[in-house]
């Protein structure tokens, strides 16, 4: 049997993790034909057909899977032995992947990153937003922000942006002249709302807290979306009740476009987490990463920096 090249054995496991070429090749910043062609190469040098291919999916074979189980810890291994080396450069190089949710790649980790791509000008980072939760070692990622409900058990957290969220009842006033304003959480029930719907269709329960008193409801949808723009833009044009992160709609409440509804009853949460699995050797992008988080926290105790 031919030698394997190691990219091409990368390739295999990063369309197995991806499930696809397009998804895999926008992950490695390649050109899905590349990476057909690596797979390709690997297939005719083992002599095995390693994945199964249609127009709709691409899916491992048996072979494929049996050496995936194998090779996914042995690459993920020499690259760590790699980059333990990276780790002595003045400024480590590489790319850091993040799988973020979409009001922290909005709101949150912009300011962040442009101090931390300052301080290190060798890395590269490369964020996908989504709501959804996900293997973050599986899908490729390095890391992940979430928030402390939804944080595995078995993962490192290092704390990223503002420690106590809220989110915000809102709405036109030119809708709270139609149908007027609710002095209660449960009189929702009887308005138009704007609800966020999660990729896998659900939608999240409105809670609200005051005096130590919970109040949950699940008010009827006018607009359903999980598109935090559209959410917003549906509420200032007056369409329904929008409950949401406050810094989604703190411009707007600003300039008045919308007003609190219930403000009272606006419920505080602790806020999100960079969280990655403990490892002997962390890739040198997400330890510099981490340390930055950390510096700067230190740093900036007890000011408003947005760490």
């Amino acid at each position: 049997m031919t030698e394997l090249d190691l990219a091409d054995l990368g390739a295999v496991v990063a369309v197995a993790r991806h499930r696809g070429f397009r998804g895999a090749a926008a992950m490695q910043g390649v050109s899905p034909s590349s990476l057909s062609q690596a797979v390709r190469r690997a297939e005719e040098r083992l002599g095995v057909r390693l994945f199964n291919r249609t127009t709709r999916s691409v899916t491992l074979t048996e072979a494929g899977q049996r050496l995936l189980d194998r090779l996914a810890p042995a690459l993920g291994e020499v690259r760590a032995a790699l980059d333990a080396v990276n780790a002595f450069r003045d400024s480590p190089t590489g790319t850091l992947r993040l799988n973020v949710p979409t009001i922290v790649a909005r709101r949150i980790l912009p300011p962040i990153l442009t101090g931390f791509l300052a301080a290190h000008p060798g890395i590269a980072v490369e964020v996908q937003a989504e709501d959804a939760f996900v293997d973050v070692l599986a899908a490729g990622f390095d890391a992940g922000v979430r928030y402390d409900e939804r944080l595995e058990q078995d993962m490192i957290a290092v704390p990223i942006g503002p420690r106590v969220q809220r989110f915000a009842t809102v709405a036109a006033p030119a809708y709270l002249a139609r149908h007027g304003t609710p002095a209660h959480p449960r009189d929702l029930l009887a308005h138009r709302c704007i609800r966020h719907r999660f990729v896998h269709g659900t939608h999240s329960i409105w809670e609200f807290e005051r005096d130590g008193k919970l109040v949950r409801v699940d008010p009827p949808s006018a607009v359903a979306t999980n598109v935090l723009e559209l959410e917003l833009a549906t509420a200032e044009a007056g369409l329904g009740i929008l409950t949401s992160f406050e810094e989604l709609v703190a411009d707007a409440l600003d300039a008045g476009r919308l007003v609190p509804v219930l403000p009272d009853w606006w419920q505080s949460f602790s806020g999100p987490f960079l969280y990655y699995p403990s490892r002997r050797l962390m890739p040198a992008p997400l330890r510099a990463f981490v340390d930055y988080l950390r510096e700067v926290r230190e740093g900036d105790a007890g000011s408003s920096s947005p760490l």
